[in-house]
Order: structure tokens, then sequence, then C-alpha cells
């Protein structure tokens, strides 16, 4: 059973940063790209940021130049550090993982920024 579970949410002041990360464990023999989406209610989940297996990083343009995409392979681990956040940031992030050719989903973390 492969699950990914993630970590770092919480309450920042707007400015202030964050880190999430995200372990995918289980019986896993390929991860393929990894990235994070974002959700606020009554609204469409929004595309973050993704990391290929290559290392190539794909951002929003609501978030080029302060949050940054990483992933460490051998700990199967993908991170996500804000900086500079915003009030609009607010949401519940979730992290993603194409594993073993299928999709899999992390249970989601709040990160609320205060004005």
């Amino acid at each position: 059973q492969v699950q990914l579970v993630e970590s770092g949410g919480g309450l920042v002041q707007a400015g202030g940063s964050l880190r999430l990360s995200c372990v995918a464990s289980g019986s896993i023999f390929s991860i393929g790209v990894m990235g994070w989406y974002r959700q606020v209610p009554g609204k469409q989940r929004e595309l973050v940021a993704t990391i290929t297996s290559g290392n190539t990083a794909v951002y929003a343009d609501s978030v080029k130049g302060r949050y940054t995409i990483s992933r460490d392979s051998a700990k199967n681990t993908v991170y996500l550090q804000m900086n500079s956040l915003k009030p609009e940031d607010t949401a519940v992030y979730d992290c993603y993982a194409r594993i073993n050719l299928s999709n899999y989903w992390s249970q989601g973390t709040q990160v609320t920024v205060s004005s």
C-alpha cells in the first residue's frame, strides 16, 4: 500500500515562511512527477508546483519567485519552501505523486496566512 504523508502546514503571518514536506512510503518501484496543489473552499484545486524525476520544476504564476519545490529521491520526499507568504496563499495544500504509474494524493494540510 502506497501512501503520501505530508507535514509542515500551520499558521503564519504575512511575509513569513513555511516549509511543507511530503514522504511517499510503501511498495514503491518508481516515482515520476511529484507536486503540490492547493484548494480553497468553493474553488477548484489549483496547481502550485510540480517537479519531475529529472528535477525540472514548473510553478504557477501566482507563486513564482516566492515558492521553491525540491525533491530528495533517496528519501522519496518532495518539499515546498514557501516564502513571502500572502493571505491569498491560505488554502489546503495537497501533495501529489505519480508512483508505480498510478496517481496518489496526500491527506492535505492547512496553511493559513494572517494579514
